[in-house]
């Protein structure tokens, strides 16, 4: 993970960021069997709206290219984390960790939650390293059932 570093995404990062979106998804919609999952479906549009009303992280490596983002919102206390993607090729070397601890201290004092499919195993994994709980199980639809985590720092 040398050389990677985060910052704040500026607008001009939004159409890259949901390229490398739609990249990282591509696994998750073969691991659960289903590729009308949103993040596929989003638009350049929604994710304009998105950064709206919250904070987006970009990791970049050393030649400034965008490898990784995490988004967040805080609502009643509560900082909602989305859609923490990493450039496939560059996945467990610790940049999702990184990226999920930066947007952690942009929300410090609040409570945290997140969600992920059920079969993502491996993200389920890194969330609860992070000191995530599960809370809650959601079922979407036939193919796909959500796992919801929280982390109280409180």
């Amino acid at each position: 993970m040398a050389n990677v570093i985060i910052k704040k995404a500026e607008k001009e990062d939004l159409q890259q960021i949901l390229e490398l979106q739609h990249l990282a998804y591509q696994s998750e919609a073969v691991r659960h069997d289903d590729f009308s999952i949103q993040p596929l479906k989003q638009t350049l549009a929604e994710v304009e709206q998105e950064y709206g009303k919250g904070l987006f992280l970009k990791a970049i490596d050393e030649s400034d290219k965008i490898i990784g983002s995490v988004r967040a919102y805080a609502e009643n206390g509560t900082a909602y984390i989305g859609k923490l993607i990493v450039q496939p090729k560059m996945q467990s070397q610790g940049i999702g960790t990184k990226l999920m601890k930066t947007i952690e201290q942009e929300y410090i004092g609040m409570r945290y939650e997140l969600f992920t499919g059920y079969k993502s195993t491996r993200t389920i994994g890194i969330y609860e390293h992070l000191g995530y709980i599960r809370f809650k199980e959601q079922k979407i639809t036939d193919k796909l059932t959500l796992v919801f985590l929280e982390k109280c720092t409180v």
